[in-house]
């Protein structure tokens, strides 16, 4: 089955998921809408197809089967339910909306019409997603304790004015941005409980200028403390993501997680179960000549074959793990498209979830 997709807001990133897209061959391009005709004719030339400015003129085109959705956080929720109403299925970037209640209309019209809608939250199409939550629901490092998500991110091409600082347009920083590293740790611990959020806000601006958030989620028996600061140098700009267990941690490196660290005390079976996930990997042994032992922790003895560091990297580098990920998104949802009965990794139930976190966390955010 090939689909045909519109897009609208033909920005630099809907060229590279465009891009993306074409390389399954489940789709064509056939129409990109933006409100400067400029923008859209460029990207429009570029692909062979329609160009508009006028987004009702965009809806009304009959080629069109599928809209995705790449504008400014405020306009997701009137774009992707006017689509929804044209008799289109939708993909949007994160949020679905600026409010839960909008998220749970859409995907509640989706349904009523038998239409297809999600929020690309691409990252469970990475391997190494998949790899974890494999670690976690085998228990195989034992009991979530603790983790944390660290985003130190650039700001260089957020000048003051741009939108991404107007909560009105934007959402803040959890609902436009958060909303991917929520549905992470909503798929590998289920859904978390905010417990206390704080902003903090840069000196000397008006309006406000708020470029770093934190917040403190509980999994279950667990904590996950989550930071996102857009105030670095490109040069900078990094991420980590952590996860302690009762045997051990995992570690990922990297947005667009490219290398992961394991460390545990393992049997030789949980070894070769972790060796078989990730292939081409690099295991340290910490005490090489300890042997089979037991220790106490949590009141509880651990019995363990190595205490081990297993480190894995992506053969791919971030750009082209990106667009395979944006590849296995359109695909499986084209597949659903499809055949409804096909089994999809995301649905219109993470966008729901994830902006449920973020609107709690903003909700119950302190100003400092």
């Amino acid at each position: 089955m090939i689909v045909s997709i519109g897009v609208v807001g033909a920005g630099n990133f809907a060229q590279f998921a465009s891009e993306a897209f074409l390389r399954t061959g489940k789709v064509n391009m056939v129409a990109f809408m933006d409100v400067d005709m400029k923008v859209a004719s460029k990207m429009a030339t570029k692909f062979q197809a329609a160009s508009y400015d006028v987004f009702e003129d965009f809806l009304s085109d009959d080629n069109i089967q599928l809209v995705y959705i790449s504008t400014p956080p405020s306009s997701h929720y009137h774009q992707s339910k006017s689509a929804l109403l044209a008799g289109k299925h939708v993909i949007c970037e994160k949020p679905a909306a600026l409010q839960l209640e909008e998220a749970e209309e859409l995907a509640s019209l989706a349904k009523e019409l038998r239409l297809l809608y999600i929020v690309n939250l691409m990252q469970r199409y990475n391997p190494l997603y998949d790899s974890v939550k494999e670690i976690i629901d085998r228990k195989i490092l034992g009991q979530f304790l603790h983790g944390f998500f660290e985003n130190y991110a650039s700001d260089e091409k957020l000048d003051a004015n741009h939108w991404f600082w107007d909560p009105a347009k934007s959402g803040g920083i959890f609902i436009e941005h958060g909303v991917h590293f929520f549905d992470m740790f909503y798929g590998w611990l289920g859904q978390g409980e905010v417990i206390n959020a704080v902003q903090l806000s840069r000196p000397g601006f008006h309006p406000v200028i708020n470029d770093r958030v934190q917040a403190s989620v509980l999994y279950g028996g667990g904590t996950v403390n989550f930071y996102h600061g857009f105030d670095q140098p490109g040069i900078l700009d990094r991420q980590e993501m952590r996860l302690l267990f009762s045997r051990g941690d995992i570690t990922l490196y990297g947005w667009v997680p490219l290398r992961i660290r394991v460390h545990g005390l393992l049997t030789r079976k949980d070894l070769s179960v972790i060796k078989e996930l990730f292939g081409e990997c690099q295991v340290t042994k910490v005490e090489p000549g300890r042997g089979s032992s037991t220790v106490k922790g949590r009141f509880d003895e651990i019995e363990f074959d190595d205490h081990v560091i297993i480190d894995y990297s992506d053969p791919l580098d971030k750009q082209e793990r990106y667009q395979q990920m944006l590849m296995a998104m359109i695909t499986d949802q084209v597949n659903w498209i499809s055949n409804h009965n096909n089994q999809r990794v995301i649905d219109e139930q993470n966008a729901i979830e994830s902006l449920r976190t973020a609107r709690e966390a903003t909700n119950k955010m302190v100003q400092i």
